[in-house]
């Protein structure tokens, strides 16, 4: 981290001027961005200075030339305002401010600060009024003609904690502010900037960005995913279909995608509005990938995967099914054909629990991703059986259990090694799952499955206990000597993790993997060790959230567009704005906002846990117009700007 000379971050005041810069705690403010030395750092919560060079002016008045652009405009005094104090610094910079000025800033900083709707407005004068009293002298000098010119370069960036959060940035409180205003076609315009797929997203998002939504602090999250789940239900019902039309010309350049999940989709959809020829090869016969056959109707129905597949296929993108690519057709037979390919495959695997007798072939042992894909197929995988153990914690070991309800088993138990609260679930996952009737049973772990004549019959259990923590950070289970039991049962369906299947791979030796099963790529170019080769989503990090596999797609899409027209593909401006700041943290837990609130999140209508666990069919009502628009209503709109001299 960078050795600070000042800083004013959080209302903490380091001064180290004329001393040797320290390490401050506080602010994690890398040292270096695009290769540059960060010599200062300004936004919302102050500023930091970590070289002499710095002039505290130039700075101040550079900032709010950056944030008047950021402006929306709907506030008089932070549209008008920040302009007047952008221009009446850069006086004070030109040596033609006076004392006068000085007194104008501070009185117009605090009333932008005070009557401000927006967080930009109400944060974007903190730094200014910090520099004016703790750099008092470097501004008395800039009024009398003092001033230190130097040559540094600034950047800025506008973000927010919940737009930090989201793996494909999408701009929230801008999306979530048109909603507030009935604008739900500019809405859903905004999300579509960067994601094709709000509808299947609105449903499944493992939500990061409500993690880090500052309403949290005071009464509960804005209710973000269900919110964009609103505008592409709202078009689908109004329209009939998800509707949007290429931005550029087309290209002869031509692409191929292996995969046709959350990542190929997106992918495609980026390179078709680029006017690329698109073509997808999708080993099954529906799109979607885990999120068709793996996840349940009930929580995604497949029309939902159909119409915005369609809406993709749309911009001219091609879709070839039932296709292996390694078997059906060969990946050097792509390359001849294509000038850029995408392995975009997803998780279809299911990972070992190393337990004895799981290799046996036993009638009733499942892996948890071919039982949920026998299952979203309209099958139940093994009729006979009546009594279930899932084993793990996360979203399919939920999955897994709540389907096997909706089959009619008599009995459904999972087992997780730890206790519910390092659960990697969803809250709400594991929450309706209870309300259902599952059977949760903590600090246990499988040993051995228990066989007769070839089929399950039970399995052994044995209980743990938590020690010290591991690398995940969480406490690490040990097996208690001497307490294993046997649980009956006639259905064992591990769901501990997903495995990636890299024939498509086979007969090509230059494309590096990891010992992990996924590819090795650029993390600047998102490039294989292949030219032309390009890979995103799961088989790139592993099995993760759905959308981050769609953030990897866009911006593997956005290198291809560079490589094609002949640049060297790197990260742009913003991506790298958006990797600082994932290290500095837009988002404090510890805030105290000095707010009122008591308006609680609107809740989602559900199914009763009773008549809900009967059916497949959505469970879940998404909000009406009124709804939507209350909720929308309660978002903070925490924009945020943040500047570096380099």
């Amino acid at each position: 981290m960078a050795k600070v000379l000042f800083s004013s971050w959080t209302d903490e005041i380091i001064d180290n001027r004329g001393k040797e810069a320290t390490d401050v705690e506080g602010i994690n403010l890398p040292e270096e961005f695009d290769g540059k030395p960060v010599k200062a750092f300004m936004g919302w919560n102050g500023f930091v200075i970590t070289d002499s060079e710095v002039d505290v002016v130039e700075l101040c008045k550079s900032y709010m030339e950056e944030s008047q652009k950021h402006s929306c405009g709907k506030c008089f005094l932070c549209r008008i305002g920040t302009k007047v104090l952008a221009d009446i610094l850069g006086k004070i910079y030109n040596g033609e401010g006076t004392e006068k000025d000085l007194d104008i800033i501070k009185k117009l900083s605090v009333s932008i600060k005070e009557g401000s709707r927006c967080n930009l407005g109400q944060t974007v004068t903190k730094p200014i009024l910090d520099a004016l009293e703790n750099f008092k002298e470097d501004f008395d000098n800039a009024v009398k003609g003092i001033v230190k010119k130097t040559s540094l370069e600034y950047k800025s960036h506008l973000t927010a904690p919940c737009t930090d959060a989201c793996p494909i940035h999408l701009p929230i409180p801008e999306y979530v502010e048109a909603i507030r205003e009935g604008r739900f076609q500019d809405s859903l315009d905004l999300i579509r900037s960067r994601l094709p797929l709000p509808g299947i997203v609105g449903r499944v998002c493992v939500k990061p960005c409500e993690e880090n939504c500052r309403r949290m602090l005071l009464d509960g999250p804005i209710s973000i995913k269900h919110l964009k789940r609103f505008v592409a239900d709202f078009e689908l019902q109004k329209k009939g279909v998800a509707e949007f039309q290429p931005f550029e010309e087309k290209k002869d350049k031509k692409v191929a995608i292996i995969g046709g999940g959350p990542a190929g989709l997106t992918a495609a959809y980026h390179l078709a509005l680029k006017g690329y020829k698109v073509k997808i090869f999708e080993r099954l016969g529906e799109t979607g990938g885990m999120a068709a056959v793996g996840i349940p109707d009930y929580r995604l129905p497949r029309d939902i995967i159909k119409v915005e597949t369609e809406a993709i296929q749309s911009l001219g993108v091609e879709i070839q099914y039932n296709t292996y690519v390694g078997k059906d057709i060969m990946f050097t037979d792509l390359e001849k054909e294509y000038d850029a390919i995408i392995i975009a495959i997803g998780a279809h695997t299911s990972s070992s629990m190393r337990v004895e007798g799981e290799d046996k072939g036993y009638k009733g042992f499942i892996p948890g991703v071919k039982y949920l894909l026998d299952i979203n197929n309209g099958e139940d995988p093994y009729p006979e059986g009546e009594r279930v153990v899932v084993v793990g914690g996360g979203n399919v070991a939920m999955d897994c259990v709540r389907c096997s309800l909706r089959l009619g088993k008599k009995e459904v138990n999972l087992v997780y090694r730890r206790t519910r609260n390092e659960m990697p679930a969803n809250i709400e996952e594991i929450e309706e799952a209870e309300e259902e009737g599952v059977n949760f049973l903590y600090l246990t772990n499988p040993t051995k499955i228990i066989a007769k004549d070839g089929k399950v019959v039970g399995l052994e259990l044995i209980k743990m206990e938590l020690g010290e923590p591991d690398e995940s950070g969480r406490r690490r289970p040990i097996p208690i000597k001497g307490s294993e039991y046997v649980l009956d049962c006639d259905i064992v369906v591990p769901a501990i993790g997903q495995a990636i299947d890299l024939k498509v791979l086979e007969g090509i030796e230059d494309i590096e993997v990891t010992r992990k099963g996924t590819i090795v790529v650029d993390v600047n170019t998102y490039m294989a060790t292949r030219k032309g080769v390009f890979s995103a989503g799961d088989v790139v990090t592993s099995p993760d959230a759905l959308i981050r596999a769609c953030a990897g797609g866009r911006r593997t899409a956005m290198k291809i567009d560079q490589y094609l027209r002949g640049e060297k593909p790197e990260r742009s401006l913003e991506e790298k704005f958006e990797d600082f700041l994932s290290e500095v943290k837009v988002f404090d837990a510890s805030e105290d906002i000095s707010m009122v609130g008591g308006r609680e999140r609107v809740p989602l209508k559900h199914m009763p846990p009773e008549e809900r666990k009967t059916s497949f069919v959505e469970y879940t009502e998404g909000y009406s117009i009124v709804e939507a628009r209350t909720e929308a209503d309660r978002c903070l709109k925490c924009y945020r700007v943040a500047m570096l001299a380099l």
